[in-house]
């Protein structure tokens, strides 16, 4: 049994004439190009730590099959905004596991991508905890009862945003949680 009991975030963009290109250079901006991505559901999962992606980094080998929860979005048009986000949601027992969410939008600011998934992710926990709350209040309302409620410890989330170029290059990007398995 192959349980992840660390984390880490990163993002990325990626400018190119060829989609797939794009995205590989994005992948190179976040730090994660050199590894075999896998992407998993999004379950952050119990007794797991959330580290610093140079922590990370060095806990990988190249070539390294690695699972991850990645968000990406990618453009060719010129002036249009993309977004990637990644939610995270960790509950105040270390022994239950936590959310992440992958979020990705045209047209939406960086914030309000990166909090509209770390909203996912705590609704999603705060169901599986049994606390109540209003699914159409806004995201600080719902933030200050969850804390109140104390079930849910920490909410967190990592994005990347950009603005398509003109001439027809593809802009993606993307946003990733990593997860470390012994």
């Amino acid at each position: 049994m192959s349980i992840a009991r660390e984390m880490f975030l990163t993002k990325g963009t990626g400018k190119h004439r060829e989609q797939l290109t794009s995205f590989e250079m994005a992948l190179r901006n976040a730090g994660i190009a050199a590894f075999n991505i896998v992407r998993v559901s999004s379950i952050f999962p119990p007794h797991c730590k959330l580290i610093s992606k140079s922590k990370g980094l060095k806990k990988l080998q190249e070539g390294q099959i690695v699972f991850a929860v990645m968000s990406e979005a990618a453009t060719d048009e010129a002036n249009r905004l993309v977004a990637a986000a990644v939610g995270v949601a960790m509950p105040r027992d270390p022994s239950l596991y936590g959310y992440l969410s992958e979020h990705h939008s045209h047209g939406q600011t960086e914030r309000a991508a990166g909090d509209y998934s770390e909203d996912l992710a705590a609704e999603m926990l705060a169901t599986t905890l049994g606390v109540d709350f209003d699914p159409d209040q806004d995201w600080d309302a719902k933030r200050e009862l969850w804390k109140i409620s104390g079930r849910i410890v920490r909410t967190t989330n990592m994005t990347q945003s950009a603005i398509g170029k003109k001439n027809g290059l593809w802009t993606t990007v993307v946003a990733a949680a990593i997860l470390i398995t012994d």
